[in-house]
Protein backbone atom coordinates (compact mmCIF):
# COMPACT_ATOMS: atom_id res chain seq x y z
CA UNK A 1 0.00 0.00 0.00
CA UNK A 2 1.60 3.42 -0.86
CA UNK A 3 0.04 6.24 1.24
CA UNK A 4 -0.76 9.27 -0.65
CA UNK A 5 1.37 12.43 -0.58
CA UNK A 6 -1.72 14.46 0.82
CA UNK A 7 -1.62 12.33 3.90
CA UNK A 8 2.24 13.74 4.78
CA UNK A 9 1.11 17.07 3.91
CA UNK A 10 -2.26 16.75 6.37
CA UNK A 11 0.30 15.68 9.32
CA UNK A 12 2.81 17.85 8.58
CA UNK A 13 0.31 21.33 9.06
CA UNK A 14 -0.68 19.45 12.45
CA UNK A 15 2.83 18.43 13.36
CA UNK A 16 3.64 22.00 15.48
CA UNK A 17 0.35 22.05 17.41
CA UNK A 18 -0.38 18.30 17.69
CA UNK A 19 -1.96 17.54 21.12
CA UNK A 20 1.20 15.61 22.45
CA UNK A 21 -0.24 16.01 25.91
CA UNK A 22 -3.34 13.53 24.54
CA UNK A 23 -1.09 11.35 22.35
CA UNK A 24 1.20 10.28 25.38
CA UNK A 25 -1.67 9.42 27.64
CA UNK A 26 -2.62 6.82 24.76
CA UNK A 27 1.07 5.55 24.25
CA UNK A 28 1.24 5.05 28.36
CA UNK A 29 -2.43 3.32 28.50
CA UNK A 30 -1.16 0.70 25.66
CA UNK A 31 2.02 0.26 27.04
CA UNK A 32 0.22 -0.97 30.23
CA UNK A 33 -1.79 -2.93 28.57
CA UNK A 34 1.14 -4.37 26.11
CA UNK A 35 4.03 -4.51 28.90
CA UNK A 36 6.65 -4.82 26.40
CA UNK A 37 9.56 -6.99 27.75
CA UNK A 38 13.61 -6.12 28.04
CA UNK A 39 15.50 -6.55 24.88
CA UNK A 40 12.58 -6.48 22.30
CA UNK A 41 13.10 -5.27 18.98
CA UNK A 42 10.23 -2.97 18.54
CA UNK A 43 8.59 -0.54 15.86
CA UNK A 44 6.19 2.46 15.92
CA UNK A 45 4.25 2.67 13.22
CA UNK A 46 3.12 5.63 11.95
CA UNK A 47 4.56 7.31 15.16
CA UNK A 48 3.50 10.96 14.31
CA UNK A 49 5.40 12.95 17.01
CA UNK A 50 6.92 9.79 18.64
CA UNK A 51 4.27 9.42 21.76
CA UNK A 52 4.86 5.24 21.15
CA UNK A 53 8.60 5.70 20.74
CA UNK A 54 9.40 8.17 23.47
CA UNK A 55 7.07 6.04 26.21
CA UNK A 56 9.44 2.86 25.58
CA UNK A 57 12.72 4.77 25.60
CA UNK A 58 11.71 6.60 28.57
CA UNK A 59 10.75 2.84 30.53
CA UNK A 60 14.60 1.99 29.41
CA UNK A 61 14.26 0.18 25.76
CA UNK A 62 17.87 -1.61 25.25
CA UNK A 63 17.01 -1.50 21.92
CA UNK A 64 16.73 1.74 19.39
CA UNK A 65 12.83 1.78 18.78
CA UNK A 66 12.51 1.99 14.72
CA UNK A 67 9.71 4.72 14.30
CA UNK A 68 8.07 5.67 11.47
CA UNK A 69 6.11 8.31 9.62
CA UNK A 70 5.58 9.64 6.26
CA UNK A 71 5.79 12.68 7.91
CA UNK A 72 8.63 14.96 7.59
CA UNK A 73 7.33 17.64 9.90
CA UNK A 74 6.07 15.24 12.58
CA UNK A 75 9.43 13.18 12.45
CA UNK A 76 11.41 16.52 13.03
CA UNK A 77 9.32 17.47 16.40
CA UNK A 78 9.68 13.77 17.32
CA UNK A 79 13.09 14.16 17.16
CA UNK A 80 13.22 17.51 19.01
CA UNK A 81 11.16 16.03 21.48
CA UNK A 82 13.56 13.20 21.95
CA UNK A 83 16.88 15.42 21.97
CA UNK A 84 15.08 17.25 24.80
CA UNK A 85 14.51 14.10 26.94
CA UNK A 86 18.11 12.65 26.69
CA UNK A 87 16.72 10.28 24.27
CA UNK A 88 18.38 10.79 20.65
CA UNK A 89 20.21 7.48 20.73
CA UNK A 90 17.50 5.40 22.21
CA UNK A 91 15.26 5.57 18.78
CA UNK A 92 16.01 5.14 15.37
CA UNK A 93 13.53 8.02 13.44
CA UNK A 94 12.45 6.71 9.69
CA UNK A 95 10.43 8.63 7.38
CA UNK A 96 9.03 6.50 5.16
CA UNK A 97 5.77 4.76 4.34
CA UNK A 98 4.60 2.65 7.09
CA UNK A 99 3.42 0.26 4.97
CA UNK A 100 5.35 -2.11 3.98
CA UNK A 101 7.46 -1.12 7.16
CA UNK A 102 11.16 -1.05 6.29
CA UNK A 103 12.40 -4.27 8.62
CA UNK A 104 13.43 -7.39 7.20
CA UNK A 105 10.66 -10.31 7.64
CA UNK A 106 10.28 -11.73 11.30
CA UNK A 107 13.00 -9.38 12.73
CA UNK A 108 10.88 -7.84 15.18
CA UNK A 109 9.40 -8.99 18.39
CA UNK A 110 6.58 -6.08 19.04
CA UNK A 111 4.58 -3.79 16.71
CA UNK A 112 2.98 -0.93 18.12
CA UNK A 113 0.81 1.83 16.40
CA UNK A 114 -1.06 4.23 18.42
CA UNK A 115 -3.88 6.70 16.65
CA UNK A 116 -3.24 5.84 13.15
CA UNK A 117 -4.12 2.25 12.06
CA UNK A 118 -7.67 3.64 10.74
CA UNK A 119 -5.83 6.00 8.49
CA UNK A 120 -3.23 3.09 7.20
CA UNK A 121 -5.45 0.28 6.33
CA UNK A 122 -6.14 -3.21 6.87
CA UNK A 123 -3.38 -4.62 4.63
CA UNK A 124 -0.82 -2.87 7.75
CA UNK A 125 -1.60 -6.11 9.88
CA UNK A 126 -0.58 -8.41 7.37
CA UNK A 127 2.59 -6.15 7.45
CA UNK A 128 2.59 -6.37 10.78
CA UNK A 129 2.30 -9.89 10.75
CA UNK A 130 5.38 -10.64 8.06
CA UNK A 131 7.51 -8.27 10.05
CA UNK A 132 6.84 -10.12 13.54
CA UNK A 133 8.22 -13.37 14.36
CA UNK A 134 6.27 -16.33 15.31
CA UNK A 135 4.65 -15.15 18.83
CA UNK A 136 5.60 -11.56 18.01
CA UNK A 137 3.01 -9.43 18.96
CA UNK A 138 0.72 -6.36 17.63
CA UNK A 139 -0.48 -3.64 20.11
CA UNK A 140 -2.51 -0.95 18.30
CA UNK A 141 -5.42 1.65 19.22
CA UNK A 142 -8.77 2.83 17.92
CA UNK A 143 -11.25 5.53 18.09
CA UNK A 144 -14.81 4.19 19.17
CA UNK A 145 -17.28 4.46 16.63
CA UNK A 146 -19.48 6.24 18.56
CA UNK A 147 -17.39 9.45 18.71
CA UNK A 148 -14.99 9.45 15.58
CA UNK A 149 -15.62 12.70 13.42
CA UNK A 150 -12.82 12.90 11.25
CA UNK A 151 -12.86 16.23 10.00
CA UNK A 152 -11.54 18.39 7.36
CA UNK A 153 -8.84 16.68 5.22
CA UNK A 154 -8.55 13.87 7.31
CA UNK A 155 -12.24 12.40 6.66
CA UNK A 156 -11.09 11.72 3.25
CA UNK A 157 -8.02 9.95 4.47
CA UNK A 158 -9.55 7.28 6.03
CA UNK A 159 -9.17 3.97 5.07
CA UNK A 160 -12.55 2.59 4.23
CA UNK A 161 -11.56 -1.72 4.95
CA UNK A 162 -10.72 -0.94 8.69
CA UNK A 163 -14.02 -1.42 11.03
CA UNK A 164 -13.80 1.53 13.62
CA UNK A 165 -15.23 -0.17 16.08
CA UNK A 166 -17.79 0.24 18.59
CA UNK A 167 -16.82 -2.08 21.27
CA UNK A 168 -13.51 -3.71 22.47
CA UNK A 169 -14.86 -7.12 21.22
CA UNK A 170 -15.27 -6.01 17.61
CA UNK A 171 -11.50 -4.74 17.76
CA UNK A 172 -10.33 -8.19 19.10
CA UNK A 173 -12.20 -9.74 16.17
CA UNK A 174 -11.03 -6.97 13.50
CA UNK A 175 -7.16 -8.54 14.81
CA UNK A 176 -8.42 -12.08 14.45
CA UNK A 177 -9.76 -11.95 10.94
CA UNK A 178 -6.08 -10.30 10.14
CA UNK A 179 -4.51 -13.78 11.27
CA UNK A 180 -3.35 -13.00 14.76
CA UNK A 181 -4.64 -15.10 18.06
CA UNK A 182 -5.04 -14.74 21.49
CA UNK A 183 -6.41 -10.91 21.27
CA UNK A 184 -7.17 -8.45 24.10
CA UNK A 185 -8.74 -5.20 23.67
CA UNK A 186 -9.91 -2.99 26.44
CA UNK A 187 -12.11 0.43 25.90
CA UNK A 188 -10.34 3.16 27.59
CA UNK A 189 -10.57 6.74 28.53
CA UNK A 190 -8.89 9.89 27.89
CA UNK A 191 -10.14 13.26 28.90
CA UNK A 192 -13.23 13.47 26.81
CA UNK A 193 -12.46 11.16 24.86
CA UNK A 194 -12.13 7.30 24.17
CA UNK A 195 -10.30 4.65 22.58
CA UNK A 196 -9.82 1.24 22.52
CA UNK A 197 -6.73 -0.45 22.76
CA UNK A 198 -5.72 -3.81 21.68
CA UNK A 199 -2.97 -5.91 21.53
CA UNK A 200 -2.43 -10.04 19.69
CA UNK A 201 -0.20 -12.52 18.90
CA UNK A 202 1.20 -13.60 15.70
CA UNK A 203 1.01 -17.48 15.34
Amino acid sequence: MTIPPQMADAFDELAGDYDNDHHDEIARLLLDLVRPAAGDRIADVACGNGAVALALARAGATVPVVAVDISPGMIAVGRERAEAAGLATAIDWRVGQAVPLPVPDASLDLVLCSSSLHFLGSTALADWRRALRPGGRAGFTLPVAGQFRPSGAFAALVASDVPVPGTAGEASEFARTAGFVQAESRLAHVGSRAVILTVATNP
